[in-house]
């Protein structure tokens, strides 16, 4: 196999039990990803986050994007995407939910597959 790939999940707060999903699949000893999670567990300024959150996009491989509903409302995600592409990093847009197909301007989203994020991660 090859080195594992470090990919920056982004994702709304609300999408938070889906980004777990993604954790576990990441778990799998087989997965060719490392994960990050940059959920905020204290309380930073605006300005700390967006540093802290650049700085993890930075050493990241590529990005996946955790679409749904939610996602039309969340500034922080809407950031981290806006930051992924100033950084000229790969993203790969997954529906969270089987039942919802929000679409996100610019961000290219499939159905949630391991074949899916397994293409993405071979491609980077």
């Amino acid at each position: 196999m090859a080195d594992k790939k470090v990919i920056f999940v982004a994702f709304a707060i609300e999408d938070e039990r889906q980004r777990d999903f993604l954790k576990g699949q990441s778990l799998n000893t087989k997965s060719p990803f490392e994960y990050i999670d940059m959920s905020v567990k204290e309380a930073y300024t605006t300005s700390e986050w967006k540093d802290r959150v650049r700085t993890r996009i930075k050493r990241s491989h590529g990005v996946i994007v955790l679409v749904s509903e939610n996602s039309l409302k969340s500034s922080g995600q809407k950031w981290e995407i806006a930051c992924a592409r100033e950084e000229g990093k790969r993203i790969l847009g997954l529906w969270a939910y089987s039942n919802d197909r929000t679409n996100i301007v610019g961000v290219n989203t499939r159905t949630w597959t391991w074949d899916a994020i397994q293409q993405f991660i071979d491609s980077l």
